[in-house]
């Protein structure tokens, strides 16, 4: 038994050694695709009943990875999701809807809390939130709540949503 998980050990080893793999930093870049979400934003902006935020002028190393827009059966509660990676390779992403607020928030901050302070991004002030997973940055509006959220800091939520263009198509 003892000889027979050494010849297996040894031939793992061996396709272990034979097999090429990348670990490097560029290959865990290029794992995660970029996505194009200008039709989803044109059809979003079309379809929406706010206007809807998306980044202008943002540095090609920002990476969107996800988008969706899902319109509400009663017009009240659409959504509007765009993911991305920011140069540091973390997660963050724009959240709008017309839902319930306090509801919204905490889906999609995976139940981050009010933190105190707040972030100020060009002339607004927006609201901090804190959690376990998630940090994001809040700004209700009338008609409109907007969460810049992810693992990314602060600070690069903030260039997120100081970037950001809210417009009706």
């Amino acid at each position: 038994m003892v000889l027979s998980l050494a010849v297996i050990g040894i031939l793992v080893g061996a396709i272990y050694i034979f097999i090429p793999h990348d670990e490097s930093a560029d290959a865990a870049r290029s794992a995660v695709k970029r996505v194009d979400y200008r039709v989803e934003l044109i059809t979003a902006r079309r379809t929406a009943p706010y206007a809807v935020a998306a980044p202008e002028g943002l540095p090609k190393t920002w990476r969107a990875t996800s988008v969706s827009y899902k319109a509400s059966d009663d017009g009240k509660g659409g959504a509007w999701h765009l993911g991305m990676l920011d140069p540091e390779q973390e997660y963050a992403a724009v959240e709008q809807s017309d839902a319930m607020p306090r509801k919204f928030i905490k889906d999609v901050t995976l139940g981050a809390t009010k933190a105190e302070g707040k972030q100020a991004v060009g002339s607004k002030k927006w609201d901090r939130y804190q959690g376990d997973k998630y940090r994001a940055l809040v700004r209700e509006e009338s008609g409109v709540t907007t969460v810049v959220t992810g693992t990314a800091p602060y600070g690069r939520l903030a260039d997120l949503a100081a970037a950001l263009v809210a417009k009706k198509g």
